[in-house]
């Protein structure tokens, strides 16, 4: 059966409509998805740090996991911290595999040796990072920093 000249026409515009329609939603989606992608990367806190292990001139492994710091979801959504980077002013930097922080929950970040788990990740470093005056910076898989922890002479400082 053969639609009319007429129809085609119609027919032609409708699927044009359409396509343009689609075309105009797409960059509205993207610009969504950014977004959220934001509002995750700023539910990412740095919660509390613990750089004074008892024991600080002890180098054994259960002094090095005495030290650590603590990353944050304060949202509702997990968000996949692969990429993501913890570092100290002395370029200490630890790198996320893949780890979703489920939401309204945190990590802590161990220096030494461990097995990883939903609340504790590990180091494997074989000496202390964390100073009485330092600096944790966490960043995303671009390397924008998302948030900073100070501490030390100038009393405690967060950025977020």
């Amino acid at each position: 059966m053969s639609a009319s000249p007429a129809t085609r026409r119609v027919l032609a515009v409708l699927l044009a409509a359409g396509t343009l329609a689609g075309a105009a939603a797409l960059p509205a989606a993207a610009d969504d998805h950014r977004r959220d992608h934001r509002r995750e990367r700023s539910s990412l806190v740095i919660g509390d740090v613990q750089y004074d292990s008892p024991g600080r001139g002890d180098r054994s492994n259960r002094a090095l996991n005495r030290e650590w710091v603590e990353i944050r979801n304060t949202g509702r959504h997990s968000v996949n911290l692969r990429g993501f980077t913890l570092t100290d002013q002395q370029g200490n930097r630890y790198r996320f595999n893949d780890f979703r922080l489920e939401g309204r929950s945190a990590v802590k970040v161990h220096t030494g040796y461990g097995r990883d788990t939903r609340h504790d990740v590990y180091q494997d470093r074989r000496h202390q990072i964390w100073n009485d005056r330092d600096t944790a910076t966490l960043r995303d898989h671009r390397g924008n920093v998302i948030d900073t922890e100070s501490w030390g002479r100038r009393g405690h400082h967060h950025r977020g």
